[in-house]
């Protein structure tokens, strides 16, 4: 059995040189890792969430080392991180990213990408565009799922936007709704994330009781339930939520403003890649790398999730295969 180094999580997290390589399945490809990112789903699987044991992390950049697909091999990639099925009515639909029998890079039964080595069915890689470095591709994930709100969500560029929330999330949905909106403000609470946030006509603020309620659009991505509540109190009547944060919301929340108001909630999740990558090559000058925290070796892992952890950090990389 062929072993290769990796970053797991079995209860707690453990750097090893003899976890498996991955055993190619028919229609996948195996790719050798470059580079994977820390996400703040990584951090709580740590804390149970989805009960996944085994290879972390689903943000990452490689290189495809074996596939039956020959004109695959050697290309830079990333990949979607949900495995459909391919047969069921989701999948038809091309919404195989609600496939209700997926398996997902590092969160549901597929081991992820903190490793030498990965799988993903050939139909979720997408060749990354060589004016795109390994700093920036590696970001294709989060990116994607900022820019799933504008598939979601007919925008034309008049609204007036808030985003709640100045971590990773907040500055990405920033980011790309500031592309076809003038006005975006983002609220935070950590004055260097807000400077970091500020890029085209972006304004930022750190409460939200300097902002001036009737927004179009309120994006929650703060990660708390005090920041559903504070969405519905910004927005206006009729106007849209849009929750980026998987928070659970406690029986204590008033949502009588929702049905008032005549609000609608717009749940937002993962986002293609394709249109992560086009958005990253068309603007070139969005300041992602100012995002990048700190790099650490994959031997270092349990560093990296310390520094990760972090009130200041935003994302943390591994070289894996550098």
């Amino acid at each position: 059995m062929e072993t290769m180094a990796a970053a797991v999580f079995d209860g707690k997290l453990r750097y090893v040189q003899d976890y498996p390589v991955p055993v190619l399945k028919p229609g996948w490809a195996r790719i050798k890792i470059k580079l994977a990112s820390i996400c703040k789903t990584d951090m709580e699987i740590m804390k149970g969430y989805m009960g996944f044991k085994g290879a972390l992390g689903h943000e990452f950049v490689g290189v495809v080392e074996e596939c039956a697909d020959s004109q695959w091999i050697g290309k830079r990639v990333v990949g979607e991180i949900n495995a459909a099925c391919g047969h069921c009515d989701w999948c038809a639909r091309d919404l195989g990213r609600h496939c209700p029998n997926r398996t997902t890079l590092g969160i549901v039964n597929h081991d992820g990408c903190m490793a030498e080595y990965c799988q993903l069915p050939v139909v979720n890689l997408l060749a990354v565009p060589e004016v795109i470095p390994d700093e920036r591709a590696v970001l294709t994930e989060p990116l994607s799922a900022a820019r799933e709100i504008l598939e979601q969500l007919p925008v034309r560029g008049a609204e007036r936007i808030i985003v709640l929330g100045d971590g990773r999330l907040g500055l990405f949905c920033a980011w790309v709704l500031s592309t076809v909106v003038d006005d975006v403000t983002v609220v935070g609470h950590h004055a260097e994330k807000l400077e970091v946030a500020k890029w085209r006509n972006i304004k930022t603020a750190l409460s939200e009781k300097d902002i001036q309620p009737g927004a179009d659009i309120v994006v929650e991505a703060t990660g708390s339930e005090a920041g559903v509540v504070t969405a519905m109190s910004l927005c206006r009547p009729r106007g849209t939520i849009v929750l980026k944060s998987t928070v659970a919301i406690s029986g204590d929340v008033n949502l009588a403003p929702i049905v008032i108001n005549e609000q609608t909630i717009l749940g937002s999740r993962c986002g293609r890649f394709a249109d992560g990558l086009t958005i990253m090559r068309d603007f070139s000058d969005m300041p992602l790398d100012r995002l990048i925290t700190a790099r650490y070796p994959l031997d270092k892992v349990q560093e990296a999730f310390v520094r990760a952890r972090q009130s200041d950090a935003l994302k943390v990389l591994l070289d894996v295969n550098p």
